[in-house]
This record gives structure tokens, sequence and C-alpha cells, in this order.
């Protein structure tokens, strides 16, 4: 056997089954790229957000071609994700466990799809799914627990909006709203323009208000004694 050939990955069942195919190319990269054998999870965080960002892209003004590629950039974090933790002392799992995990969750999350309920309009299978994730989280303390902090600053307000909606004061009362997306956009690029005019930094703006928004929530959670209930992710 060639040197060539060793470092190949093995033909047989996994030439046919592209998946298995890149979870064997993933394990041959750790196994043999000195480069690769010292990166940690904490290491891959740059690239996952890198290759998040540029797969947003193709899905928004990219080709079907861009679009595949950067699907599989994202796959590829998450196989190499996986081999990392196969290799961890104390608690190993690999891509295997990752995956019969997720088909596991989704099908508790789907019971109108793989159980007898019945869900005929988005809005009931939403309840459906509400229901589910509530049973699976039932140790969380407040609606806003598993919400990343380290989200950009807009999808940050979309997502605490929504898990507090009805829980205090409505912080869209207070502008006129734009009648369209495209509108939205506008506005949202005009504040910005007013920002950097006045030398305020609207992403660190956006933030301290959040922070503030999650203290009221907490505290509203605090003095009705439960949270409202969990809104999917």
């Amino acid at each position: 056997m060639s040197d060539d050939d060793a470092a190949r990955p093995a033909a047989g069942p996994a030439a046919s089954d592209p998946l298995r195919r890149a979870v064997e190319v993933m394990h041959a990269v750790r196994d043999r790229c000195v480069w690769t054998q010292q990166i940690t999870h904490r290491d891959l965080i740059p690239y996952l957000v890198e290759e998040s960002a540029e797969l947003i892209d193709a899905v928004e003004a990219g080709s079907r071609a861009e679009l595949r590629e950067e699907l599989g950039d994202l796959l590829w974090q998450v196989l190499f994700h996986a081999e990392i933790a196969s290799r961890d002392g104390d608690e190993p799992f690999g891509i295997e466990d990752v995956a019969a995990g997720l088909a596991e969750k989704m099908i508790r999350r789907h019971p109108h799809v793989f159980g007898d309920a019945v869900a005929r309009t988005p809005d009931e299978v939403l309840v459906l799914w509400n229901a589910a994730k509530a049973a699976e989280k039932h140790e969380r303390r407040s609606v806003l627990d598993g919400v990343s902090e380290r989200m950009p600053a807009l999808a940050l307000a979309q997502k605490l909006l929504g898990r507090a909606s009805g829980m205090v004061e409505d912080a869209a009362a207070a502008a006129a709203p734009p009648e369209t997306e495209a509108a939205l956009g506008d506005a949202l690029l005009a504040l910005v323009a007013q920002a950097r005019a006045r030398g305020w930094d609207a992403e660190r703006a956006l933030r301290e208000r959040l922070r503030r928004l999650a203290r009221d929530v907490r505290a509203a959670e605090t003095a009705a004694g439960e949270p409202e209930g969990d809104l999917p992710r």
C-alpha cells in the first residue's frame, strides 16, 4: 500500500453513504493533521460564527451551488465538534449520539407527525411544540433560560421580546411601526446613522437596553411566582 493509499479514507460502505464518508474523513483528519489535533471546542468558535454568517449570506443572496457549499462547511463544524467530543476522557460522545439525540427530540416535539396528536395549523403545531419543550425543560426557572447573550443584539432583541410577550411593557409601543419590512430596514439604518453621528455604539446601546429588559422579565417572574412558559428556539 502506498502512502497516498494510507492517507485516503477507506473505500467500502462509506463510499456509497456520503454522510458516513464525511464522518470518516473528519476522523482521519483529526488523526493525521497536526494542526487539527490541537484544536479544541473553544478554538472552533470563531470558525463556527464565520461559517454560520457565510451560510446566511448564501441563503439571502447566494446561488444554489454556494448554498450547498456553505451547508457543507457548517456540517464540517458539527462533525469537528463531535469528533473532538468523541475523544473526551471523561464524558465522550460522538456524532451518532448527537444524531440519535436530535432524532429523539424532534420526534417528541412533532407528536402530530409521529404520534396521535392533531395539528391543522401552524399555531396548533406551535402549541404542541411548546408543550413538548416545556416538559423537556422543566428544570428551567425563567423564560429567558437558554437564550444566549452572545446572539447579535438585533436577533437577541427579537428573541427576548418574544419570550417576554405580555410580561412587561411593550417596548415597541413608543415608536410608530414601519408598514413594510423594507421600511423597517430604513428605520434601523436611520437609527444607526443617528448613533454614529453622535459617537454612540448602536450595538452596545441595544445590548444594554436588552439587559434592562431581561431584569424586568425576571422581576416580573419573581413577582408572579412562576415563569410564563417557554417559547421554541
